[in-house]
């Protein structure tokens, strides 16, 4: 028997085919890499189901060779028990309050999905990733329970009433209210067990008695969730996306393509894109998308009539208006393109009756791959149309005046339109508003006022505009002028209240000296983040604090306003808010804070998800780099450690650079000591359970001031940003200066590699999830960096720790998912490792099949978690000079071991080779006879 690990966790599976021809000829053939049992059952038995044998050879010769794989395959790992129990605590449930604010639902799902819904079959075109099996999204997340709650008066919850109709294993999706709170409308599908004829069902439930049942009469109505699904049009109406009912079998992919791969540019356009994955290849991927995408709308009532809207096309967007007489339907069509996703194919934008009448096209927009890469460059023509939430059918929109270019100089840049759904004796569209900057968005108040956000990203200048677009005569007057930047400044945003048509607004608070609007922000402060809620007279620009979160002990923070008024003019002694509560200790609850007496009632009880570490230690430090710089992290310790007693514990270090235009908003605090210590996959809080102290979130600010390039001095500032973290862990005695490691996640990982190549004196070891390592291959630009390759070819190389895998020294783990679809693809991971192994660098890769940027699946995470924490026992928590000295010769005769294992694997593969030919020669034989 094999044992269980063989190489590097990377365990590839051959074995012969043999060809059809009599003469037996073995061609030899590498598989892909078989990550689970399933997989690698399934290609033996594919292998023998092409071979003429009985089914009682194929069994007898199946089942050894697949426990002989599997011995020698590594398989998914799992981490220590103590780590384990707390990954598989289930989340808490999601919160979804109804429009009228009369009752609350309360949503639950798993922790981790399986891997084997990842490694389902699906197609990726033109940004997606399709699930042929239900037309819809694949690898989509899921609900699996729903209960429905009453608020009552005094702000307690009524009865529960739990969502039932359909069948236990329910996978469900896109809920959403209808207008008037009284339904409740959700997407069912099934497991492959679940024989369903459709495996996507649009379902109703009434929210008084949770009874719940399919929508269409039909099962011939088959849903298409490529895009927007459905949306509510009136309180027993719905705008549905379906299947077109002449729509056969999918485009068989040619043996032969259509012809070659052909990518011109004879009209010398300038074209700079981001390095992109998943976009159409070729006419075969371009009837695919047509193929799942294309949808029939129709309009389905309560009662199960169903009438057709539009003709079939594929529709991205569907908007009805706050009067539910008209539909605004956006959609793509082609000619497609290669190197960018739908988002950019040629757009149409068309207003019909919701009888099915065609009004008019607003726009028809062609294909826009040409768009720059500088930040706020937008798409040439009409953008970011909407409904006014305020009126019954006036649309707005915005157009660039700079070709969409945010390189070109010129004012106003963008201006901002609006215009009836229907406009009379040919009226010419309203010009709203004239911006110097790139607008961002728009929040409306009845038409007596609106609040403008436009935006600048080179000067981090963000600027808020008052106007009324009902009055002509009220000029546009600038409310707030400030640095996006300046956390410590900013005036928070307008709390928004329901319509009676279901639509947002600003809501109007009114007191005995006047009406106001609700301001809520996060409350940035040098001493940490205190939430607040203020009264703010737009017409003066006064404000006053009403509310503010508990700061010695509690973090609280506004969620929602509770009060509903169709006209949203709430007196401020009957306001009722939605807050949530948490404490160091104590995991987050929802409570109703009920005016003018503001009391509290609590709504939710949930028991502390790991109460292991309940008594775990928190605090918010505050130390210089030796620029001065102000920094800023949150330090974690084990519960009971005691650093005068105990002495210094390994340390692990997680963060992401950040870029900066000033020193001064580098040095915020945006953080509380408050908060309740969530564990995520991806955060390294679990390891306060392995006996480590854990420096999360140090800040790295990269700092560019007025017409300097952050990145131009990013190393520079790297090294001094985690000297000075590193100076303050040991100073405060919790660290030991020998075993402290570094991680992080794509561009973290990033910056784990350049710490290691620049700074290894610093860290012991690191640990590098998603990460790109080579900056030549990212070559029009990465994050922040919208400079080419060519304009900054020393800072791109000098960033690259690709270009340094030489003076890697220090122990590295790679982690990085098979199905990255962002520029930080597995072969990023897998080049830099090539290049480590080449120099003799202590390293590791691991691939995770099925895995894109973020790791979701429960084995993928499990593995990493049992990968990372391998690591750091065996390279921080024991690490010393002398045992890397004993580690170096253990490594030798591993891999001494390694090579006979291999040797002996080889013989074993060429005998099982010998074995399956002439089992073949003999069932053929047999075949032939029993034919004759």
């Amino acid at each position: 028997m094999l044992p269980q690990r063989v190489g590097k966790r990377l365990c590839f599976a051959y074995f012969s085919s043999i060809a059809a021809s009599s003469s037996f000829a073995l061609s030899h053939r590498r598989l892909r890499l078989l990550p689970y049992r399933g997989q690698l059952l399934g290609e033996m038995r594919r292998w023998f189901s092409a071979r003429p044998c009985c089914a009682a050879r194929r069994r007898r010769t199946i089942v050894p060779l697949y426990m002989m794989c599997l011995s020698a395959a590594p398989g998914y790992r799992v981490p220590p028990k103590e780590i384990q129990e707390i990954m598989d605590v289930p989340p808490n449930p999601s919160y979804y309050v109804s429009p009228r604010r009369d009752r609350i639902m309360f949503l639950k799902r798993r922790a981790m999905p399986p891997l084997p819904e990842l490694a389902k079959p699906d197609k990726i075109l033109a940004g997606l990733r399709i699930d042929p099996s239900s037309n819809a999204r694949s690898r989509m997340s899921f609900y699996t329970w729903i209960s429905v709650h009453l608020l009552m008066d005094d702000g307690s919850l009524g009865p529960e009433k739990v969502v039932h109709g359909y069948l236990d294993g329910a996978k469900i999706n896109f809920i959403t209210w209808s207008p008037d709170g009284q339904h409740m409308a959700f997407t069912v599908r099934y497991g492959d067990e679940v024989s369903t004829g459709s495996n996507l069902a649009l379902w109703v439930a009434d929210a008084e008695s949770g009874q719940a049942r399919p929508l269409f009469k039909s099962t011939d109505i088959r849903l298409n969730a490529i895009f927007e699904l459905f949306v509510w049009v009136d309180n027993s109406t719905l705008l549905v996306c379906t299947v077109p009912s002449s729509r056969v079998d999918s485009p068989k992919k040619p043996l032969i393509p259509f012809g070659p791969r052909i990518r011109s540019n004879g009209q010398k356009n300038v074209i700079r894109m981001r390095a992109t994955k998943e976009m159409l290849k070729d006419l075969h991927e371009e009837e695919l998308f047509n193929y799942y995408a294309t949808s029939q709308l129709v309009l389905v009532s309560l009662d199960g009539i169903v009438m057709p809207v539009a003709s079939p096309a594929i529709y991205t967007s569907l908007n009805p208006s706050p009067d539910e007489k008209y539909l605004m339907l956006t959609s793509v069509h082609q000619p497609y393109s290669s190197i960018v996703s739908y988002k950019r194919f040629p757009r149409k934008v068309e207003l019909w009756t919701v009888d099915g009448r065609f009004v008019c096209e607003v726009c028809d927009l062609p294909l826009a791959e040409n768009i720059p890469i500088a930040p706020n460059s937008v798409r040439k023509g009409k953008r970011l149309i909407r409904w006014r939430p305020d009126m019954p059918s006036t649309l707005y929109w915005v157009e660039a005046q700079d070709g969409g270019d945010a390189n070109v100089e010129v004012s106003p840049r963008d201006i901002v339109y609006m215009e009836p759904a229907e406009p009379l004796n040919g009226e010419k569209p309203h010009v709203l508003l004239k911006l110097g900057l790139r607008y961002r968005k728009i929040s409306w108040c009845y038409g007596l006022h609106a609040l403008v956000y436009e935006y600048w990203h080179k000067t981090r200048r963000t600027r808020t505009w008052v106007i009324s677009p009902d009055c002509k005569e009220f000029s546009p007057r600038l409310l707030f002028d400030r640095s996006s930047e300046d956390a410590y400044s900013s005036p928070g945003s307008p709390m928004m209240c329901r319509t009676r048509a279901g639509t947002l607004v600003i809501a109007k608070i009114k007191t005995s000296e006047g009406t106001y609007i609700l301001m809520k922000g996060l409350g940035a402060t040098p001493k940490g983040s205190v939430p607040f809620l203020d009264l703010l007279d737009i017409t003066t620009g006064t404000k006053e604090r009403i509310w503010e979160s508990g700061k010695e002990k509690y973090y609280e923070s506004v969620l929602a306003l509770m009060s509903y008024y169709p006209e949203c003019e709430i007196q401020l002694n009957q306001l009722k808010l939605l807050i949530s509560k948490e404490s160091r200790s104590e995991a987050t609850q929802y409570y109703l804070s009920i005016w003018p007496d503001k009391r509290d009632v609590q709504i939710t009880s949930y028991p502390h998800p790991y109460p292991q570490l309940a008594s775990l230690q928190k605090e918010i430090i505050r130390y210089k780099r030796e620029d001065g710089v102000k920094l800023t992290a949150t330090l974690y310790m084990p519960p009971g450690y005691n650093p005068s007693k105990d002495g210094p514990l390994p340390c692990l270090i997680w963060s992401y650079p950040g870029e900066f235009k000033s020193r001064e908003a580098a040095g915020q605090v945006c953080r509380s000591p408050n908060k309740f210590a969530r564990i995520s996959n991806n955060f390294p809080l679990l390891w306060l359970a392995r006996g480590f102290v854990i420096l999360a979130d140090p800040t790295i600010p990269i700092i560019g001031e007025g017409d300097q390039e952050a990145n131009d001095r990013y190393i520079e500032q790297l090294i001094a940003s985690a000297e000075a973290a590193v100076n303050e862990v040991v100073r405060r005695g919790v660290a030991h200066r020998d075993k402290i490691a570094v991680g992080g996640h794509s561009y973290g990982a990033f910056m784990t590699a350049n710490l290691l190549a620049h700074a290894p004196h610093l860290f012991c070891c690191g640990i590098a999830r998603s990460g790109a390592y080579n900056r030549t291959l990212t070559p029009f630009g990465f994050q922040k960096e919208v400079r080419a390759l060519w304009e900054a070819t020393d800072t791109y190389i000098k960033m690259s720790p690709f270009m340094l895998a030489n003076k890697i020294k220090k122990p590295i783990l790679l982690i990085h998912g098979e199905e990255d679809s962002k520029v930080t693809t597995a072969m990023q991971s897998s080049q830099f490792y090539d290049a480590l192994k080449g120099h003799g660098a202590p390293c590791c890769l691991v691939i995770l099949p099925f895995v894109g940027h973020r790791y979701t699946a429960r084995e993928s995470i499990m593995h990493v978690i049992w990968e990372t924490d391998r690591w750091l026992q065996k390279y921080c928590a024991s690490n010393s000079r002398s045992t890397q000295v004993v580690e170096s010769s253990v490594e030798k005769t591993t891999q001494s071991a390694f090579e006979a294992l291999t040797l002996n694997f080889t013989k074993i593969s060429s005998l099982s080779k010998l074995i399956l030919l002439v089992l073949d020669h003999i069932g053929l034989m047999k075949f032939k006879s029993n034919s004759h």
